[in-house]
């Protein structure tokens, strides 16, 4: 599969991020040492990802990862409550894999993408 991931920042982390080199969070709250992996998104599962778990944040950076410059594994599977199955990177994220840091502000509907 060659499609992009997503993964979705707090602005500082990001800011942190590409002076270190690499990204290490997991998720809100959770580094990649914490949690063992990365959590990250395929396009349709970014929005309602955002707005369950961020919604009362005025603004993300969307993160658009290149998976041809991952290095670590990167496992398909299934959401704890075993629903859809996300993509988890068991690595850092080389800030050169991300092809695209976007800021998102939430809007007044929420996060939502802009059409492709």
């Amino acid at each position: 599969m060659t499609a992009p991931l997503f993964h979705i920042a707090l602005p500082d982390e990001w800011e942190s991020a590409t002076a270190a080199g690499t990204y290490e969070r997991s998720t809100r709250g959770r580094s990649l040492a914490d949690e063992g992996f990365i959590h990250c998104s395929h396009r349709h599962q970014v929005e309602a990802t955002a707005n369950r778990f961020y919604a009362e944040l005025p603004a993300l950076v969307l993160l658009t990862i290149d998976r041809s410059r991952i290095d670590s594994p990167i496992v398909e599977e299934a959401a704890v409550d075993g629903g859809e199955l996300f993509p988890h990177i068991y690595g850092p994220i080389p800030v050169d894999a991300v092809v695209d840091a976007t800021l998102w502000p939430r809007g007044s509907d929420g996060f939502v993408l802009g059409a492709e």
